[in-house]
């Protein structure tokens, strides 16, 4: 039996990923509880466990090599966690009144799950991609006290948003992901604090627009908000705000953000009542602007801070074959991003699923643009329907049916829409993003169009591809196809720009670095390293580079790692290898942006 595959990067046993998880408000008190839990596994009807079966390395999911479990959790079972952790009233509030709150904190936790500390419930959740935090204050003890997590997840059994998650992986469907997957941490914090705060760059007019809300209990009258934003260390604005209300900063003669220049101020939000400081956090943002030009010949085009620019870069589907959908270091995630960068791309596509929020502040601060995926769930359509999509261009209307795609009950398509919705908030400080996608294909698609034009009105500081590649109902700002076995078509008669959001998969397999040796999927197949740069240069010089003075004004290439036993990345699906000549397609890139 061969040795599993790993990446070069081995996470710390007492606390993997140790950097703050949210770095656009940071707080200097919190304890990261990463680290070794208990777990058991067990019917889901079958109560709290009494004996845990052993331990499980927090936040890796329960199905992963570094979680050190590596056990499916089925749809009729649940997956219990715990641990204990010292009373942190005295280290994370030594700075705040003798009311201050203590907040627990988790990045993600996939699908829904509930929590008890010191045996009282204090909280639950649902949705498998977005961070939430509960107020755990009045439950702490002195000493040691007691943390309990149960989670169920129904992956494909379910219509939740799941993105490419099965129970029997196959072909582009992988390994499921289930229970903590991302950090967990508390923080402290006073009795009233700055909960949240929307940083919107408008460069038109030289200014940041800010608005931010307070978390607390009685009384919220007589807080104000002042900002300070600052480059190079100086301050360079200041203003402030009643909660709630908008303000906005003169950033005069900004130094904008682009790929070439990621350059990013930053900011500190206080919260003051009376003369006195009560709550600070440290942030930062970026001056830049994302729109669509029309050139002279009238195609539309893809523009950065007012100018044109054509985006090129690879799909990402964020999986590691160690830690499935958690990175077994920060250093993993830099490598992925520093890669796409190193060789000449400008942008990333990150596929049905939402990173953790340190993965879009590195992509912030070594500037490269990111088009947004919303996870997908409802009913995945199989292989027979792509190809009869991708061979005949068989379409159908998302605006009929709508139990075709899963999206029958209005209580799933309600979830739909306040789980995008959550994304889009959650997400919307990151200077990075400049697309959102609500929809991939036909994968639980529907309404597309007025899903469209919500998110334009939403957040009109964006783009919006309405379904990347199938099932085009005329909304959002791209004509957006996914083209593999066929040549690559010019634009059809549309206003809107042309994106190839999905192409390519070119496929090689490399002995030694494979996750089946005995299976490969993929849409073209190459033996050596020199065939395979050869065919994608070819591709890029002789299908890509001549649609673009017919109007393509992005292109998104399948992939930048292998995926299991989707063997058509740049790089080997443990980052060892690098598949084409990097020198030559760097340069490829290069001329097609330039």
């Amino acid at each position: 039996m061969s040795e599993p595959l790993r990446t070069p990067w081995v996470p710390g046993t007492s606390i993997p990923l140790p950097e703050y998880p949210r770095p656009q408000l940071t707080r200097p008190g919190w304890i990261n509880l990463n680290g070794v839990w208990d777990y058991a596994i067990l019917p889901a009807g079958s109560g709290r466990p009494e004996v845990f079966e052993g331990p499980i390395l927090v936040p890796f999911p329960v199905e992963s090599l570094l979680s050190g479990v590596q056990r499916p959790l089925l749809p009729d079972q649940k997956l219990w966690y715990r641990r204990s952790f010292p009373d942190p009233r005295a280290e994370l509030l030594m700075n705040s009144c003798t009311d201050g709150r203590i907040l627990l904190h988790f990045g993600a936790v996939d699908y829904g799950c509930e929590i008890w500390v010191n045996d009282s419930l204090v909280g639950s959740h649902r949705g498998g991609y977005l961070p939430f935090t509960l107020d755990i204050t009045g439950w702490l003890q002195g000493g040691e006290n007691d943390l309990l997590v149960s989670v169920w997840d129904p992956t494909d059994t379910g219509m939740q948003q799941r993105g490419k998650q099965v129970r029997k992986p196959h072909g582009i469907w992988y390994t499921p992901v289930s229970g903590i997957w991302q950090t967990v941490w508390l923080e402290g914090v006073p009795a009233v604090s700055i909960e949240s705060f929307k940083l919107t760059s408008d460069l038109d007019h030289q200014r940041l627009i800010l608005e931010a809300s307070l978390r607390g209990d009685g009384d919220l009258q007589g807080y104000t908000l002042e900002f300070e934003a600052l480059r190079e260390g100086k301050t360079i604005a200041s203003g402030s705000a009643l909660p709630g209300k908008m303000t906005a900063l003169a950033i005069l003669e900004p130094r904008v953000w682009s790929p070439e220049d990621p350059y990013l101020y930053d900011l500190i939000i206080r919260l003051v009542k009376d003369g006195a400081i009560e709550d600070a956090v440290g942030s930062y943002f970026a001056m830049r602007k994302f729109s669509l030009l029309t050139d002279e010949d009238g195609h539309s085009r893809f523009a950065l801070n007012d100018k044109p620019l054509f985006l090129y870069g690879p799909l990402d589907q964020g999986y590691f074959p160690d830690g499935l959908y958690t990175p077994p270091s920060e250093e993993a995630m830099l490598f992925d991003i520093k890669y796409t960068k190193r060789i000449g791309c400008n942008l990333i596509r990150k596929h049905v699923k939402v990173e953790p929020l340190r993965w879009y502040y590195l992509c912030d601060r070594l500037g490269l643009i990111v088009w947004q995926d919303m996870p997908n769930g409802g009913k995945i359509d199989g292989e027979v329907i792509a190809f009869l999509n991708l061979s005949v261009g068989w379409h159908r209307n998302d605006t009929r049916g709508l139990g075709r795609f899963g999206r029958a009950e209005s209580e799933n398509r309600e979830e739909f829409r306040a789980e995008l919705k959550g994304m889009i908030d959650t997400l919307h400080n990151a200077a990075c993003i400049a697309c959102w996608v609500p929809f991939n294909e036909s994968w639980g698609q529907f309404q597309s169009r007025e899903i469209a034009d919500w998110v334009l009105g939403y957040d009109p500081t964006r783009l919006v591809d309405a379904a990347s590649g199938w099932f085009d109902q005329g909304g959002g700002d791209f004509q957006s196809r996914h083209v593999y076995v066929k040549k690559l078509l010019k634009k059809k008669r549309d206003t809107r720009a042309y994106a190839l959001t999905e192409f390519g998969g070119y496929t090689l397999k490399v002995p030694g670095h494979l996750w089946d040796p005995e299976k490969k999927f993929g849409y073209r197949f190459y033996k050596s390293s020199e065939a395979l740069t050869s065919a994608y240069l070819d591709l890029l010089e002789n299908q890509v580079k001549p649609l673009i003075p017919q109007g393509l004004a992005a292109a998104i290439y399948t992939q930048i790692t292998d995926v299991e036993i989707e063997v058509n990345g740049f790089l080997t699906y443990d980052r060892k290898v690098e598949k084409m000549d990097s020198d030559a397609i760097s340069q490829a890139h290069e001329d097609l942006i330039q």
